[in-house]
């Protein structure tokens, strides 16, 4: 996700350090300000926006609070309109329905379904090798985050489903590396594998989110799955894990001790029920190009499903505890991008970027470009908030080359799940909350899982939109 993990204490709890980045924000807004070679709505505008990334970064207070800050300034600098434009977005009311689909998917008691019918598919004459165990648990647990993707949108969510299932797991074995190994393989390719997903990933939400109401095309969800699933999802599933097994499988052969299972593999009535209501959602996404409904109307079923009185799997009083605070970041996020649209600094942007490139660019150089662009500024600010500030740009840039926005915004889509340091991604930022990994751990499972990506699969996607689109 990249989506940002929201805690309950106050903004101000945690004086430190971070907070040296508001005298850098406003310094560099005040630069904006006085040297910036753009209107004045524009230099209002950008120095908005770099002091509110700089908060993100540094995270001297907890995101919403910054995101809430970003929509005052908006709207005070501009209009109640465009300050409030990110809670009409149908992408800001998608992440909002995953989020309660996650909730009903935790009640119903979907995570330990998951555990049980992993240990229960597991051959019995595993048990002697601790390697084929680990390979074994390594691949299934695999394919089934990676089909959590499909069924839940979110990948922040799906990671707090699965962390303590994968945490138990890991406790089969003896050896540390084997416990890294099963935790975050399976992590990885439902955060990483989720990029061929339209609904699995913040990112692709966000990005076809931003296009749509910056007037481009609507990007259908099979569509999406047709263009990136084979090479994002499959692909980048099969490269996380041969890179967790031969970093992390298991150095010893010893017998793995495994908790007995039952002659069968029981599924209670609410787990049932849970799986049918997010098959259903799976179905009217698939589906789209027939009726044409926008994936948040899919995910809407599921939540009323899943929380309908009787039939559903969770109280409807729950709603209560699930976190909505992302909200007022998506809003901030979408605010930024139409206020850096109507205040002219995406033409702007847009031109400059066209005049670097040559007259008539080919699509994999401008493709190249876009990956390349998107990485070197998720090295400097949170994922979403690059979204913002591109995507825009992109969808004019697009439209002036006279290239098709499509495959632009996919390969844009891919560089901002492409990560190689925790403190880019909330999602990687739980991981490490979790308490299972350490910084060096995740950094190195980051950065492998990400230059394999750009090395290998990233050439292939360039090769297929330019042969095929």
């Amino acid at each position: 996700m990249s989506e940002r993990s929201v805690g309950t204490s106050l903004p101000f709890s945690d004086i430190d350090a971070s907070w040296l980045v508001v005298p850098v924000g406003l310094i560099a807004a005040g630069v904006v300000l006085q040297v910036a070679p753009l209107s004045a709505d524009a230099t209002r505008m950008l120095a908005i926006t770099l002091f509110c990334v700089a908060l993100w970064v540094g995270s001297p207070v907890e995101p919403w609070f910054t995101a809430l800050l970003c929509i005052g300034l908006i709207g005070g600098s501009f209009s109640t309109e465009l300050a409030l434009t990110g809670f009409q977005s149908p992408a800001t009311w998608l992440v909002v329905a995953g989020i309660l689909i996650g909730e009903a998917a935790r009640k119903s008691g979907l995570a330990d379904l998951v555990e049980r019918a992993a240990l229960y598919l597991l051959p019995t004459t595993a048990v002697e090798d601790a390697v084929v165990v680990y390979r074994y648990l390594l691949v299934t647990l695999s394919l089934g985050s990676l089909l959590l993707a499909v069924l839940i949108p979110s990948a922040l969510v799906r990671v707090l489903i699965l962390a303590p299932i994968l945490a138990s797991l890991g406790d089969l074995f003896s050896e540390r590396r084997a416990k890294v190994g099963i935790f975050l393989g399976p992590l990885f390719v439902t955060f990483y594998g989720a990029s061929g997903i339209l609904t699995g990933s913040l990112a692709n939400i966000i990005i076809t989110g931003l296009i749509e109401s910056s007037g481009g095309p609507t990007i259908a969800w099979g569509e999406w799955l047709l263009w990136l699933g084979p090479s994002m999802s499959l692909g980048r599933t099969i490269l996380v894990i041969g890179i967790a097994y031969v970093l992390y499988r298991p150095t010893s052969q010893q017998r793995v001790e495994t908790p007995e299972q039952a002659d069968g593999l029981s599924v209670s009535a609410r787990e049932r029920r849970m799986l049918v209501f997010l098959a259903v959602g799976a179905v009217i996404w698939a589906t789209d190009f027939v009726h044409g409904l926008h994936p948040l109307f899919g995910a809407v079923v599921v939540v009323l499903l899943a929380f309908m009185p009787r039939i559903g799997v969770a109280a409807p009083e729950s709603v209560g505890d699930a976190d909505f605070s992302i909200m007022f970041f998506l809003g901030a996020i979408f605010a930024i991008a139409e206020g850096l649209r109507q205040t002219g600094f995406t033409d702007a942007a847009a031109t400059t970027l066209l005049s670097v490139l040559p007259s008539d660019p080919s699509l994999p150089l401008v493709l190249a470009a876009v990956v390349v662009s998107a990485l070197a500024l998720t090295l400097l600010m949170e994922g979403l908030a690059v979204a913002s500030v591109l995507t825009p740009v992109l969808v004019t840039f697009a439209g002036n080359a006279g290239l098709p926005l499509v495959p632009i915004a996919m390969m844009e889509a891919v560089a901002l799940n492409t990560y190689f340091f925790p403190y880019q991604s909330a999602v990687l930022v739980a991981i490490l909350g979790s308490g299972m990994v350490n910084s060096v751990e995740l950094t190195r499972m980051a950065s492998i899982c990400s230059i394999a990506t750009l090395g290998i699969l990233v050439p292939i996607q360039v090769a297929v939109f330019t042969l095929l689109m």
